[in-house]
């Protein structure tokens, strides 16, 4: 095991000072799918001090977005601006799980979401049946088992058949999709990452 120092130590060096943040419309492992148009830009985030083997930014975040627009993911580039250190889902944070392959069922202590909330699966190998970064909708929540739940393509829909188990680092979390009919600001108010 790493151990807390060692990890902020990481973390304040991979994310530093004049980062910058941007908006998605889908998931990407290379930061393809940025919004466009209208004056929308990437912004510089201000980084607090890494605690907890967490880094969290500090103070709002604020991005012009066109209308037509669906934000999905949130993105962190290096200080230039090209070289891509990852991405987020919108809105949610991420949780380790297990899997009852058998019964399809997902558990994520603490991860408070029921039917028809929206998740998505990301790490080197997501489960068997499931596609990294699809946003699914829960399903087979109840109030007895809030923990847990399945996941289908569709609101209320089938279960999808998870026939496979993920690698270690994979993590699921809510995903918030926010559609923009017309032009406006999407802010950022919290962002952490961690190890």
């Amino acid at each position: 095991m790493i151990v807390d120092a060692r990890c902020n130590s990481i973390l304040d060096t991979e994310f530093a000072a004049s980062d910058k943040m941007s908006l998605h419309t889908a998931y990407s492992a290379t930061g393809a799918s940025e919004v466009t148009g209208g004056t929308y830009a990437k912004q510089t985030i201000t980084w607090a001090a890494a605690a907890s083997r967490a880094k969290a930014s500090s103070g709002n975040i604020d991005f012009a977005i066109p209308a037509g627009t669906t934000v999905a993911w949130v993105g962190v580039w290096a200080s230039n601006g090209t070289t891509f250190r990852g991405m987020w889902p919108n809105g949610g944070s991420d949780y380790s799980f297990q899997l009852d392959v058998a019964n399809n069922k997902v558990y994520a202590e603490g991860i408070a979401l029921v039917d028809t909330d929206r998740v998505t699966f990301t790490g080197a190998t997501v489960p068997a049946g499931l596609t990294a970064g699809t946003h699914y909708f829960v399903t087979g929540w109840t109030e007895a088992d809030p923990d847990s739940f399945t996941v289908s393509l569709t609101s209320g829909g089938a279960a999808i058949n998870i026939t496979g188990l993920p690698s270690a680092d994979c993590r699921v979390s809510k995903v918030v999709l926010e559609a923009y009919t017309g032009a406006g600001t999407h802010r950022v108010s919290a962002f952490s990452v961690s190890l």
